[in-house]
């Protein structure tokens, strides 16, 4: 069953009746498993007696992206492709402005169904089809357990806002979905419609017009497959330690999925869904930063408008650290310093080393290196265009709303006061010592060193990633 509050009905436009097939509009939601979308496609295609398609529109505009992301992404969309193949549906692939093809794709659908995206480049997409599409369009939220706008219409202020809310309703949708068959052959329905039709055909049609400067992150592989794997890792063998080893980068503790689920290759239920059958200690910490933590940086993107600015944080936040702008800093650095890791601190440069390396880097040193951008920045306004930049630039889970949420935090966003420091005011502050007190880090840096080592020679697997 799908929830009714996952659906949306963006216009109002009738049913085309007459239409040849159903149309998936894919974006958000990539993957065949667990896609409430897709499901809501498949059984609006059984009830009308037509074949479901489904289509993806891929641009090579996406604000921010280069060819890191379009590799990962690409990846993934050639694994879906086979995986609705096998259940008897067929996928074409577009370039272009997703809100513009979708209009070609649908020229012959009877309605038009597609996922939920929540930052402002894709709400626009979907606006922009709702308004031009002659027939209905459908959005079914799927890249959460609990429907942002059903835990909270309004942007919370915390995650003790948020979680409450969350806990009351989270098992009416941490529940499975059901797989609906496809009734209409939906492999050949007859539609003329060009195809970019394997991974080559999609990365030649975006090479002349995407970012080069940032090649792919090679000891890590795109797809829900590899995502698959890594949650069986997690649930069978870190999971018992994640609340002691999580917040220690020299040590294997995470699950490395979030650029899975940024991209949609794996479903948050999924992954919660397995993780409750896990009876261990590490179980509810991590529900909590998968459900809990990750919905409110759903709630923060769409709840602000300004999520990817400065402005956009609590007016606390600008008021202490504008009063606290002209303190002297220890040290200054511009973004090129930052981004070519030419600190004096070989915590910091080891973590930036590792995602421009690795696409990824461990939680608890992204955070030091957020809020030592703030500190050794001309500007607060300056540190976070930075920090923004540089996490969006490299990481696999960048452009995200947890990135958005996650550099935000770091200037005090869904934090509380802290005592007051010189630069920082009352903003949380992190320093080296307290890296040396909690774990190795010069261990740390032995251990990037190591890995973007492993890069550089050739040595590396592709079956995980870094977070």
């Amino acid at each position: 069953m799908i929830q009714p509050e996952r659906i949306q009905h963006l216009n109002g436009k009738p049913v085309r009746r007459e239409g040849d097939f159903v149309l998936y509009w894919m974006q958000a939601s990539q993957r065949a498993e667990d896609n409430h979308a897709l499901e809501y496609a498949a059984a609006q295609a059984n009830e009308l007696g037509r074949p479901l398609v489904v289509f993806f529109g891929v641009t090579a505009h996406f604000p921010e992206a280069n060819l890191r992301h379009y590799a990962f992404m690409v990846e993934g969309i050639a694994e879906t492709r086979a995986a609705l193949s096998f259940r008897g549906i067929r996928m074409v692939v577009l370039a272009g402005d997703p809100g513009e093809t979708v209009i070609d794709a649908a020229e012959r659908a009877c309605l038009v169904v597609t996922d939920c995206g929540y930052l402002r480049v894709e709400r626009r997409w979907r606006a922009e089809a709702a308004r031009r599409l002659d027939v209905p369009l459908v959005q079914v939220e799927s890249n959460v357990v609990v429907p942002v706008e059903t835990a909270c219409e309004k942007e919370a202020y915390s995650a003790a806002v948020l979680r409450p809310r969350i806990l009351r309703l989270i098992d009416r949708f941490l529940v499975p979905l059901e797989s609906v068959p496809i009734e209409k052959d939906s492999l050949n329905p007859g539609l003329d419609l060009p195809d970019l039709a394997d991974r080559d055909a999609v990365m030649r049609a975006l090479h002349a017009h995407i970012d080069h400067t940032v090649g792919p992150a090679p000891s890590i592989r795109g797809g829900s497959a590899a995502a698959l794997t890594l949650l069986d890792e997690f649930a069978t063998r870190k999971i018992d330690r994640y609340d002691r080893d999580r917040n220690d980068p020299t040590l294997d503790g995470t699950s490395g999925l979030s650029p899975y689920l940024h991209f949609g290759q794996i479903s948050p239920l999924t992954i919660a869904l397995r993780l409750k059958e896990v009876d261990s200690p590490g179980r509810e910490p991590f529900l909590e930063q998968l459900i809990v933590r990750r919905e409110l940086a759903m709630n923060y993107v769409l709840g602000n408008d300004r999520y990817d600015s400065y402005e956009g944080l609590p007016a606390w936040c600008r008021t202490t650290l504008g009063s606290h702008a002209n303190d002297p800093r220890e040290y200054v650095y511009s973004r090129a310093q930052f981004e070519a890791a030419e600190t004096h601190d070989p915590y910091w440069n080891a973590a930036q080393r590792e995602i421009a390396g690795t696409g990824g880097m461990h939680g608890y040193m992204r955070m030091y290196w957020g809020k030592k951008i703030l500190e050794w920045s001309a500007s607060p306004q300056e540190a976070f265009r930075t920090a923004l930049c540089l996490n969006n630039r490299y990481g696999l889970d960048g452009r995200d709303p947890n990135g958005f949420a996650g550099v935000a935090w770091c200037f005090g966003k869904h934090d509380r006061p802290w005592a007051e420091r010189p630069v920082f005011g009352l903003i949380r502050c992190m320093n080296a010592a307290g890296l040396l007190r909690k774990f190795d880090a010069d261990g740390y840096v032995r251990k990037v060193d190591g890995l973007i080592g492993g890069i550089l020679s050739g040595n590396h697997s592709k079956d995980g990633g870094a977070v």
